[in-house]
This record gives structure tokens, C-alpha cells and sequence, in this order.
């Protein structure tokens, strides 16, 4: 007999962006893989969006935080309320195409080891003039020793199939990326400290650590609205970025040389 197919559970963050959620949410209904659960965590907007969404997307858990925890513990919420064999947590700011689910699986069907996996991230039409090629994440570099920096592959290039197959990348993407329950329950979850950016990076060594691969699949594509909530260049991006670079490299490369080897004053 074969086997029933996975329950995917798809957990994603609003915050004070009802109508970015709303777009989401369509963008879910047109999916061709209907094994999902669906949970909005609304990580304490000032207006409780929840009898509004609800009403119109009645086959939608929400969840109400009053507090914001950030991204890593409203995930975190979304996580412990979920039942799938696999989590696909993405951002209210983006869209799915109809078969990104199913590709995405796929994936795993061909990599046993494999213990997280990003689509092909390309940027929304709504911010580059109407465009649908241009991509924002097809994987990243390694972060260095040295700066805490790494390059993101395919960044502003036009997509024409260079990245056309399943590839190694040294992290995945917070803005969507699918793990299996297995994977979360061996790691743990996400770390709650860093409160916006870098919980992805955390997760990705922690993962890898654990010896599974990381993957991007370009096959699988999702359009990304990027930093809707906070803004592209705010001080509260900016503020979380440079705080928890430090974090991380006091967390996963101390035992390296360069600068992040001296102690750093408490942050």
C-alpha cells in the first residue's frame, strides 16, 4: 500500500501587515498539494487581525501573541502548535506558486540526509517595476572568519535557468524554508535571543551540525515583498543585523581566528 503523502505545515508571522498576510493566504488556496495545515501567528500587532482573517479564511489556525517575540518565538508558537511531517515556515510578504510544495518534497524524496531546503527566492513584482525574474536568494556563500560576511548567489540577476538543478548552500532562507519535524525535534528550536535575523543562520550550522545537508531548490520558486514589517533600511534592521552578526560568530566560530575570537562586552 503505498504510503500517505506528508502533512506539510505552512507557519508564517504577522505583524501589523493584515493585508500582506491576505495576499499570502490567497497565494496558499492555489496550491497544488492540499495535505497542508495553514497557521498565522500574529506576533502582537497593535489591531488584532484575527476575527477579520479568520472570517475570510476559515480553513486558516491563527494564533494571538500580545507580545511580539520576534521571528524565531512566533515561529517558535507556530512550531508547537503543528502537526506536519514537515514545517514550511515563509513570510507573510511572500507568494507561493502553484507547485512550490510539491517541488519542494520532491527533493526530499531524492535526498535522504537532507534536513533543510529553500525554494528559489526571486524578488515580488510589486518592488522591481513588474518584473518576475529577478532573484533575491539562489543560496549563499560560507560566512567568513574574518568579516561575519558571505555573498548571497544569484542576487539581482536576471533568472535564466543558471541555477536550474537542487545545490548545496551553506544557509538556507528565512523568508522560506521547509524542515522536516524530525530534524526540528534534534536540533531544537528555533533560538529565541536573536529576535530578528540570523535564527536561519543558528538553525543551518545546528543542522548541518547535526550531519544533514542543506539545499536550495530552484525548481520550487516563492516572490518576496523583503522586509515589509521593519522596512529595507530602518534602524531596527540595521540595529538587529550588526547586533546579532556578533551573536553569531560568538556562538559558532570563537574557536576560529580573526576578530571575533576577542571577547565582546556584553550585548
Amino acid at each position: 500500500m503505498a504510503a500517505a503523502a506528508p502533512l506539510v505545515s505552512i507557519i508564517t508571522i504577522n505583524y501589523n501587515q493584515p493585508e500582506v498576510t491576505r495576499d499570502l493566504l490567497v497565494s496558499l488556496r492555489g496550491s497544488d498539494y492540499d495535505r497542508v495545515e495553514v497557521i498565522v501567528v500574529d506576533n502582537g500587532s497593535v489591531d488584532d487581525p484575527i476575527p477579520a482573517l479568520h472570517r475570510d479564511f476559515p480553513e486558516v489556525q491563527f494564533i494571538r501573541s500580545e507580545a511580539n517575540l520576534g521571528f524565531s518565538g512566533g515561529n517558535n508558537l507556530g512550531i508547537l502548535a503543528s502537526r506536519g511531517d514537515f514545517l514550511f515556515f515563509v513570510n507573510n510578504d511572500t507568494e507561493l506558486e502553484a507547485d512550490t510544495i510539491t517541488r519542494l518534497l520532491a527533493t526530499y524524496a531524492d535526498r535522504p540526509r537532507l534536513g533543510a531546503l529553500s525554494p528559489l527566492i526571486l524578488y515580488h513584482p510589486e518592488v522591481v517595476e513588474g518584473q518576475r525574474d529577478l532573484i533575491q536568494y539562489a543560496g549563499t556563500t560560507p560566512l567568513t572568519a574574518y568579516t561575519a560576511r558571505n555573498r548571497t548567489l544569484g542576487e539581482r540577476q536576471r533568472n535564466r535557468g543558471q541555477y536550474a538543478a537542487a545545490h548545496p548552500t551553506a544557509y538556507i532562507h528565512g523568508a522560506a524554508m521547509m524542515i522536516p519535524r524530525r530534524v526540528v525535534a534534534e536540533v531544537g528550536l528555533m533560538p529565541e535571543f536573536f529576535f530578528l535575523y540570523y535564527e536561519e543562520l543558528d538553525w543551518s550550522e545546528r543542522i548541518r551540525g547535526a550531519g544533514y545537508e542543506l539545499y536550495v531548490e530552484p525548481r520550487a520558486r516563492i516572490f518576496h515583498k523583503e522586509s515589509v514589517s521593519v522596512g529595507q533600511h530602518s534602524p531596527l534592521k540595521t540595529h538587529y543585523l550588526t547586533r546579532n552578526r556578533i551573536l553569531f560568530m560568538r556562538r559558532h566560530r570563537s574557536g576560529r581566528p580573526g576578530p571575533f575570537c576577542a571577547p565582546w562586552p556584553g550585548i
